[in-house]
Parts: C-alpha cells; sequence; structure tokens
C-alpha cells in the first residue's frame, strides 16, 4: 500500500473535522460526537477494533460530504444495502481521492458501524460534555473561541486523522485509532485548564493523570483496558511509528480547530453567494438575481 502523509491529507482532514459542527434532528450532540459514542460502544461491546477503525473511518470520510445521509438513513429512505453502499463508495472516492489507493478501497469495502451511540459507557458520554480548554499559555489570559470543541468530538478526529495517517508511518491502523479515542480519558474527571493549568499543576500533573486514567480504564473489559493501557504508552515520544500516527493527527487536529474558528470570525457573505454559490444555477435564477438585486444584497 502507498502512503499519504500530512501534506497530502491536511485538505481531507479539514472537511472531516467539520463534522464537529454538523447536526441532525434526532441524534444530540454533533455527528462527530455520535461517532465517538458509536465507536466505544462497539469496542466494550467486542468488537474488534480494526473493524471499528475501518468502519468509521469510512463513515468519516463519506460523512464530509454526506453529512447525516448514512447507510441506515438511506435504506430507510429507499434505497437498497447496495445501492446505499454504493452512495458512500462515490463519496469515499470524491473526498479520500488523496488516500492511498489501497487504503481507499479498504473503506471502500468496510461495513456500516454497527455500535450504539445510546449504549456508549458514561466515560465516553462524559467525554462528550466535557469542554476543551481551546488555546492557554501560562501567563496569558485564556482565549475564548464560541462554541467550545468537546473531548469527545477532538477524540474521534485523533482517531480518524491517526488511522488514516498510519499506513505512511508504518503503523497499524486499528492501534492509531484506538489510542486517539482513548487518550483523553483523564478528562472525564478533571475539566481542561489547557497547556496553561497543566503548567500550574507542575509536578502533580503526571501522577493525577495517571491516576484518572487508571480510574476510566477499570470500567472497560480486562482485555480492551489492557490493550488501551499498552497503546497510551505510545504517546511517551515520536520515535515509534504509532507515536508518530498519533502525534501527527493530534496536532494537526488542534491546529485545524483554532483554523476554523479564523475562518468562521472572517467568514463574509461573498464567501457564500460567490465562491461557493449559494444562489445556484436553476431555473429560478433569473429571478433570484432580480430579487437580490432589487433588495441591496448582490455581492
Amino acid at each position: 500500500m502507498s502512503a499519504a502523509g500530512p501534506g497530502e491529507l491536511v485538505g481531507t482532514f479539514r472537511e472531516i473535522g467539520d463534522l464537529k459542527r454538523v447536526h441532525v434532528a434526532g441524534r444530540p450532540g454533533s455527528l462527530a460526537d455520535q461517532a465517538f459514542l458509536r465507536a466505544w460502544a462497539a469496542l466494550v461491546a467486542g468488537e474488534d477494533p480494526t473493524t471499528v477503525a475501518e468502519a468509521e473511518c469510512a463513515a468519516a470520510v463519506a460523512g464530509a460530504r454526506l453529512a447525516g445521509l448514512d447507510g441506515p438513513v438511506l435504506r430507510d429512505a429507499g434505497l437498497t444495502a447496495d445501492e446505499a453502499r454504493a452512495v458512500r463508495a462515490r463519496a469515499v472516492d470524491e473526498v479520500g481521492a488523496a488516500l492511498p489507493a489501497g487504503l481507499r478501497a479498504r473503506l471502500t469495502d468496510a461495513p456500516d458501524p454497527v455500535g450504539d451511540p445510546a449504549a456508549a459507557p458514561a466515560f465516553a458520554v462524559t467525554l462528550v460534555d466535557q469542554p476543551r480548554a481551546g488555546a492557554t499559555a501560562p501567563g496569558r489570559p485564556r482565549l475564548i473561541v464560541q462554541p467550545p470543541e468537546d473531548h469527545g468530538e477532538h477524540c474521534w478526529a485523533v482517531a480518524v486523522y491517526g488511522a488514516l495517517l498510519a499506513p505512511g508511518y508504518g503503523a497499524d491502523l486499528g492501534e492509531a485509532f484506538l489510542l486517539g479515542l482513548a487518550h483523553h480519558l483523564h478528562n472525564v474527571a478533571l475539566p481542561d485548564a489547557g497547556f496553561a493549568g497543566e503548567i500550574l499543576l507542575g509536578d502533580h500533573l503526571d501522577g493525577v493523570l495517571d491516576r484518572l486514567t487508571e480510574r476510566e480504564l477499570a470500567a472497560l473489559p480486562p482485555l480492551l483496558a489492557d490493550r488501551v493501557r499498552l497503546l497510551l504508552t505510545a504517546r511517551a515520544d515520536a520515535d515509534t511509528p504509532l507515536g508518530r500516527a498519533f502525534h501527527a493527527a493530534d496536532v494537526l487536529d488542534r491546529v485545524l480547530q483554532v483554523h476554523h474558528h479564523a475562518r468562521a470570525a472572517a467568514f463574509t457573505a461573498t464567501d457564500a453567494l460567490v465562491d461557493l454559490e449559494l444562489v445556484h444555477v436553476s431555473p429560478v435564477s433569473a429571478f433570484h438575481d432580480a430579487v437580490l438585486t432589487e433588495a441591496g444584497l448582490t455581492p
């Protein structure tokens, strides 16, 4: 399988990350939150992490364009299972054009996610409710951006990005996904004060993180807990394939999140009307244009 690195995939990740901002009726939280809960539900039910990773990565890549139009929704709307999978495959090919062909094929062949978000373990539900601190620095006031990202969204993004980057670093896709999903277990109990808060904890920091992580690992099935505990050691450095895949995914998500807020703050009506063709070509385009001109709303 050929590989792709951050340079090739950052555009893909930017689109996938926007699922943190996409909501659909009847599903609490963002689609990223739902995927985070769904993945943990599948894992604690005994599903293989690699199978879960492939299914969730396929859903994430396709979801960048399809949003809530997933397999169950399309089948409920009257498509056959094969027709729904063909729609997802087109989205995977379109959004994932920069992915290696072999990885894209794995995603195309992956099953739909099977986890039930309502059956997610309690710690996962709390992480979805736990806001992230955003950008903080020692001795500086906190930079507040709204709405804040939650830890479920961040962990989901790092899991997906890490899995998609894993082949390029020689890491295992399933391990990278599971590590990303689990790397903030300590924040179940620990509100996020960011880098500034960590510095103020000083020598207490490592002990606090270790104790709180172990508390949450105890809630997992023993075999899964042992696997997660081992994978978490890869966070210590970027000297291993898994460590590199994880840290690349983590830093990309943190910086892309800031880029999102900067883009949102700079957004103009022209961006929507001209670049995104909000009023797109249609049989009534001339009438639309006349109305907007009369109302003084043309770009």
